[in-house]
């Protein structure tokens, strides 16, 4: 009779057999569909995505968008050293928080796929792992803070879009260019999921490659402004401002766990994300260094990096490269919420795109209006980044990671070991008992004290329904003087 180890071995053996085969036959399944006619080839190739280069561009694509163009205001607050420093230390710490997201995506997939739970019309959300791994209380932590923050991504988004078009075409106010956004955004809801973005993240990432080279290039070629002074970092509340931004920057994956589920081969996403940073540093780094060296302080006072650089035929291409970006990562950013609304009204598992495009409009409508309501998205961002981010990408997973494998049995039967740097679980439960303290007194605390103290002091700025929050004036056309009246 074998004992009890040996069927405990061979148990798990026949388990990692039947998920390999599952993996197997939802692989086939792909690649049967994409070759089944001719005439969809070229459909399936730009439509249907799910390999691992589909998972970096989503990733890259997703990490940097607006942002790009407000870093360099963030280094006039810190000043260069700490600029780049704090890029590549929350970079790290950001890529580190994504993989323990998709070890707790794999870990509770496995577990259901053992108990014959099948998700082939359901979308595994966030708030879904952590209910499976934790608990009901762990659920509504994760869709209250990913909701939120996802809906304020979105809203800024659509602000952010009526202010770069602004710097091209003045003709219309900003809040006219966020209805005509508004409506072009709301295509998004014929998107049916991740799996569905391979084009738009491709174009997406060359988008920001060209902004962030042309911000670099055009900042070295118009050297250094006259006068120009670099202070930074001169107040506490700024630097923390700055550094809240930089936070929110490498803090764009709460969509993880939806770009993990469009993947053939989930298990593989483990290092995607920081192969997606690294990239990411090449256009964040030198693009707000060159932009600070060549105009410093200014910066200051415009948060935008355009509106410092000269008109031209590039600066234009740049600025609506960016607000195509922009409509992607608003999908992006919508879409788990999609997924949200529709496991609430029933409709998730409707094949029918128009049956579910008609269902999402409720999702849209609000967002649109809320971008209408409250054009100011410049202070909101940082108190966003501080308040919503450091819980929702930073300690949540950290903890969630160190909840779920408390035990010693779940330690010894998960589904994915320690990466081989790590020695022990012990270094594993430091890192992330690091980066709880960490985020939660810096980012949460410093960062939420500088980014409401700047919050209140704007707040006599700020206008509901402003036709154009911060629009300069246009000058009034010059009044023909008189003509000299005749003496007799």
């Amino acid at each position: 009779m074998p004992g009890p180890k040996q069927i405990s071995e061979e148990a798990m053996v026949v388990s990692r057999i039947n998920q390999g085969g599952e993996e197997l036959e939802e692989t086939q399944e792909n690649c049967q569909r994409d070759s089944t006619k001719n005439g969809v080839s070229i459909k399936s190739f730009l439509w249907h995505g799910g390999s691992v280069y589909d998972a970096w561009f989503s990733c890259a694509s997703n990490q940097v968008a607006q942002v790009l163009l407000t870093l360099p205001y963030s280094f006039s607050q810190l000043g260069m050293l700490s600029g780049i420093l704090l890029q590549v230390f929350y970079g790290i710490m950001g890529s580190w928080t994504a993989y323990l997201i998709s070890l707790l995506y794999v870990e509770f997939r496995s577990r259901k796929e053992k108990e014959n739970v099948s998700f082939k019309n359901h979308v595994i959300q966030w708030f879904e792992v952590l209910d499976g791994l934790l608990g009901p209380y762990w659920k509504a932590a994760g869709l209250a803070f990913n909701c939120t923050f996802l809906l304020f991504g979105s809203v800024i988004q659509l602000i952010a879009c009526a202010s770069n078009i602004y710097y091209i075409n003045d003709n219309l106010d900003k809040r006219t260019w966020t209805y005509v956004f508004g409506a072009c955004c709301a295509t998004t809801v014929f998107i049916p999921s991740f799996h569905n973005y391979r084009i738009w993240s491709f174009l997406g990432l060359g988008m920001t490659t060209y902004t962030a080279w042309y911000l670099t290039i055009a900042s070295l070629v118009h050297g250094q402004a006259e006068g120009v002074k670099h202070s930074g970092p001169t107040k506490m509340v700024l630097y923390f401002t700055g550094a809240t931004n930089i936070l929110y920057t490498f803090g764009g994956h709460a969509v993880t766990v939806e770009i993990m589920h469009a993947m053939w081969k989930p298990q593989k996403f483990k290092y995607i994300y920081l192969l997606a940073t690294l990239y990411v540093f090449t256009l964040t780094i030198p693009s707000a260094a060159a932009v600070y060296w060549a105009f410093g302080d200014q910066l200051l006072t415009h948060s935008n990096a355009f509106s410092l650089l000269p008109h031209s035929g590039w600066r234009d291409t740049g600025v609506i490269l960016m607000l195509i970006h922009q409509f992607i990562t608003f999908g992006f950013a919508c879409t788990p919420l999609y997924f949200v609304w529709e496991k609430v009204i029933g409709m998730h598992d409707t094949k029918s795109i128009c049956l579910r495009a008609l269902a999402r409009l409720p999702v849209v409508i609000p967002i649109w209006f809320l971008a209408i309501i409250f054009p100011f998205f410049g202070p909101i961002n940082s108190a966003v980044g501080a308040l919503l981010v450091s819980f929702t990408v930073y300690i949540i997973p950290s903890l969630a990671h160190m909840l779920a494998f408390r035990s010693a049995s779940a330690r010894q039967n998960a589904a994915e070991k320690l990466p081989s740097f790590m020695p022990s679980w012990t270094a594993m439960y430091v890192v992330n008992a690091f980066i709880v303290v960490w985020v939660l007194v810096i980012g949460f605390g410093f960062g939420g004290w500088a980014s409401m103290t700047n919050f209140i002091k704007q707040v006599d700025t700020f206008g509901l329904f402003a036709k154009c929050y911060q629009c300069k004036p246009h000058a009034l056309p010059a009044l023909p003087s008189p003509a000299p009246s005749a003496r007799h």
